[in-house]
């Protein structure tokens, strides 16, 4: 439960797949995550403090013997405080908390994260000094002449995700079918990175030292596109091992050196000014963020972050979007899914729900879904649910049989715990707009 980045093992806690120790993973994530990453491995620090963020928030819901629904939102709320503290951007932090570990837009989650992202950004910043990662205030804008660069810019960054997250699945499988113990597997890039430092250093570590110096100076193309091989290659052999250490930082800077590579293309080749190429670098990052993790609000409002100023936002929202899109079309999973798929599939974690204790979710409830406009008597219901409440813009409606459903409802469902996941899956096949119910039989 310590290995990887954590992210995949937040996501299976709120969504009520997994159980874990919250101090265990506290201690060992914590002194996992700082020898691995202290010795040069190509992890990031950003999804361990997610993980980190999690259990603290757990272990306030067990220590003040909050019930389970208040659970996961504390869990989520220390979630977006790790990012927003890793970075110094609480907008990312609550927006990758409802676009990746709820998937919607709750108001309740969106309060309570947005507290909790700012108190972290203000107590990191304000108690112990630290700066935003990164300082892209100096980029040009891009006029709109140039976003044909920007379309281009998309695609490539799709295919770049694409091909990141096939690779590092591949490389977990190499290491599963080698069947190696724990201890040998996280030796393999130990020994790696002995010969990384030797030969080209900057691919040690998550790489922020070089998204600075690539943004700060001028590097040789050939050096670019070799530090790229490595560090892509050497990031699947550190992550695909179980070493604890996210893939944040490493992604971010493999976009960095694409978009660094292309903007040099194009200024080579149709004679683009080369006051853009930084401009590309930093804008790839959140492309290939959007590509890999398939979440595009979180990857353009973390660069925007970044840039300190929203002048770049509809840059940034284009080149995310489509290399989403991209993604999408390349039939690209997100990959913080995959992983908690595997990890459910492996078997490394026992999944234990009890009928007793009951829990609360909610569903939003889309535009021409297959109960949007209807009464609440005229649906046919799943057993083992109560439909509690209907939280409609800002008001809280008591549900009746005459009560009509509208798109934008949020409904407020109790059921056993044990039920949940087949539940909440039949519930969302049956408020989902119509483009998701083609890929789906009820």
């Amino acid at each position: 439960m310590v290995s990887g980045s954590g992210i995949p093992q937040v996501s299976g806690i709120v969504k009520g797949l997994l159980k874990v120790d919250w101090f265990k993973i506290l201690l060992y994530k914590f002194l996992g995550g700082v020898l691995c990453i202290g010795s040069g491995l190509s992890l990031g620090r950003e999804g361990p403090s997610i993980q980190l963020g999690a259990a603290i928030g757990q272990g306030i819901s067990r220590f003040l013997k909050r019930f389970r629904v208040e659970e996961k939102y504390l869990i989520t709320c220390g979630a977006s405080a790790g990012l927003s503290a890793a970075f110094n951007a609480p907008l990312a932090g609550v927006v990758f908390a409802l676009e990746e570990l709820h998937k919607n837009f709750s108001p309740l989650v969106l309060v309570s994260t947005m507290i909790s992202s700012l108190t972290a950004d203000f107590v990191s910043s304000s108690f112990f000094g630290l700066k935003p990662l990164f300082d892209f205030s100096y980029l040009t804008l891009i006029p709109l002449d140039k976003y044909p660069y920007l379309i281009v810019l998309g695609i490539i960054m799709g295919f770049i995700g694409f091909a990141f997250n096939t690779v590092l699945l591949k490389t977990q499988e190499i290491y599963k079918k080698t069947k190696l113990r724990t201890e040998i597997k996280l030796l393999i890039p130990f020994l790696l990175s002995i010969f990384v430092g030797l030969f080209i250093p900057d691919a040690l570590g998550g790489g922020e030292n070089v998204i600075r110096s690539l943004n700060n100076s001028n590097y040789e193309p050939f050096f670019i596109l070799t530090l790229l091989v490595v560090k892509f290659f050497f990031t699947m052999i550190s992550y695909g091992s179980g070493a604890p250490g996210g893939i944040f930082m490493p992604l971010l800077l493999i976009g960095t050196l694409v978009g660094n590579i292309y903007g040099i293309c194009a200024n080579k080749f149709f004679h683009l000014n080369s006051s853009f190429i930084k401009d590309f670098a930093i804008i790839a990052m959140a492309g290939n963020f959007a590509a890999i993790v398939k979440a595009p609000i979180t990857g353009a409002l973390l660069v925007t972050e970044m840039t300190g100023s929203f002048r770049h936002l509809l840059a940034l929202s284009t080149v995310s979007i489509l290399a989403y899109l991209t993604s999408e079309i390349l039939k690209n999973k997100p990959i913080y899914e995959v992983l908690l798929e595997r990890l459910l599939e492996n078997g490394y974690v026992k999944v234990e729900r009890d009928e007793e204790n009951k829990i609360l979710f909610e569903v939003p409830v889309g535009v021409g879904s297959a109960i949007d406009g209807k009464r609440i008597k005229d649906i046919e219901w799943p057993s083992d649910c109560l439909l509690v409440s209907i939280r409609r813009g800002s008001s809280e409606l008591i549900p009746r049989g005459e009560t009509k459903i509208l798109a934008g409802d949020y409904l407020v469902v109790l059921t056993n715990e044990n039920k949940f996941l087949d539940l909440n899956e039949e519930l969302s096949i049956m408020a989902a707009q119509p483009t998701k119910l083609r890929d789906k039989k009820w």
